[in-house]
């Protein structure tokens, strides 16, 4: 019995402390609508907004939320793509580390870029 009762202590302790962390904060803060592509959440389908950094910076969490937008997984995932993308926003900005997998990264440096302006027209 000792056990179950830890465990459900500790199930609500971490319950308060991602209460007070930065996505309960902005799904309070905000409207439940992905910033990008306008869609509504609610309920189980809550899950899939999530809180974007404008500045891909994560520990930059003022208590204003300026530094958030929710955005849709689909948008949110999208926005990340652009901001790894050569030339986007004068580059990457410092200290941001996209993770994971990229199917194309590397594909352009298998094409020449020299003769190109000479088949055009």
């Amino acid at each position: 019995m000792q056990k179950k009762t830890e465990a459900l202590e500790k199930m609500y302790r971490d319950l308060a402390e991602k209460e007070r962390g930065y996505r309960a904060r902005a799904l309070k803060m905000f409207p439940h609508v992905c910033g990008s592509c306008g869609r509504e959440f609610s309920g189980k389908g809550l899950k899939e907004l999530t809180v974007h950094h404008k500045n891909h910076d994560h520990d930059h969490n003022p208590p204003d939320g300026s530094n958030w937008e929710l955005l849709c997984i689909y948008c949110h995932d999208n926005e990340h793509e652009k901001h790894k993308m050569k030339g986007y926003g004068g580059g990457a900005e410092k200290g941001f580390q996209a993770g994971g997998f990229t199917a194309f990264e590397g594909l352009d440096a298998l094409f020449p870029t020299a003769g190109k302006e000479d088949n055009e027209g």
